[in-house]
C-alpha cells in the first residue's frame, strides 16, 4: 500500500508526463497539413506599435472554408504588419488582402513536404518520450531518496516504482498514438 508521500511522488511524475503529452498535442496542431486551421498561426508575432504581439491579439482569425484562413484585424492599419508577419513566419502560403481582411489560401502539400512533416512529427514524439522517461527517472530517484530518509519501507518504494512504470508505459503508448494519428492526417490527401 502506497503511503501519502509515495502517492505524492507518483502524482507529481504523472503530472509532468501529462504536461509533456499536452505540449506534444499542441505542437502537432501547428503543423500545416493542407487544410486550414487557425492554430497554424499560433507562433506568428505581429509588430503592434513596436511590440511583438501574437496575431490572435490584434485580429480575429476564422476559417471560412477548408482551404482558407481569414484574418480580420481590429485596426485597418494592421493589415500590412499582419501580412508581413505571416510572410516572415515562412508558413508556406502567401497572404492576400482586400483592404479589410487578410486571406491566406492554404495550398495542398507536396509529397516532399508531407515526408518532412512526418519526420518532424516523429522527432517531436521522440523528444516527448525522452521527457517522459526523464520524469520517470526523477520520480524513481525521489522514491529512493525518500526510502533512504526513512519516509517509507523498501516495499513501498518498489510499489511506487511499479506505479511510475505503469504511468510511463501508458504515456509512451499515448504519444505513439498521437504521432501516428498526425502521420495519418498528414498523408491524407
Amino acid at each position: 500500500m502506497l503511503t501519502d508521500k509515495a502517492k505524492e511522488i507518483v502524482g507529481n511524475v504523472s503530472d509532468k508526463m501529462d504536461t509533456t503529452v499536452s505540449f506534444l498535442e499542441e505542437d502537432l496542431k501547428t503543423y500545416r497539413v493542407g487544410k486550414a486551421n487557425p492554430s497554424i498561426l499560433n507562433g506568428v508575432m505581429v509588430n503592434y506599435y513596436g511590440t511583438d504581439t501574437p496575431i490572435s491579439q490584434v485580429a480575429s482569425i476564422s476559417v471560412p472554408d477548408a482551404r482558407t484562413i481569414a484574418i480580420q484585424p481590429w485596426e485597418r492599419s494592421m493589415i500590412g504588419p499582419i501580412e508581413k508577419a505571416i510572410m516572415n513566419a515562412n508558413l508556406g502560403f502567401t497572404p492576400q488582402n482586400n483592404g479589410e481582411v487578410v486571406r491566406c489560401p492554404i495550398p495542398p502539400l507536396t509529397e516532399e513536404r508531407r515526408k518532412d512533416l512526418i519526420k518532424k512529427a516523429k522527432a517531436a514524439g521522440e523528444n516527448a518520450k525522452v521527457a517522459v522517461r526523464n520524469a520517470r527517472r526523477d520520480g524513481v530517484d525521489a522514491l529512493k531518496k525518500a526510502e533512504k530518509a526513512g519516509d517509507f519501507s523498501e516495499d513501498v518504494q518498489k510499489e511506487g516504482e511499479d506505479e511510475i512504470q505503469k504511468v510511463t508505459d501508458a504515456k509512451i503508448k499515448s504519444i505513439d498514438a498521437i504521432v501516428s494519428a498526425k502521420e495519418k492526417e498528414i498523408m491524407t490527401v
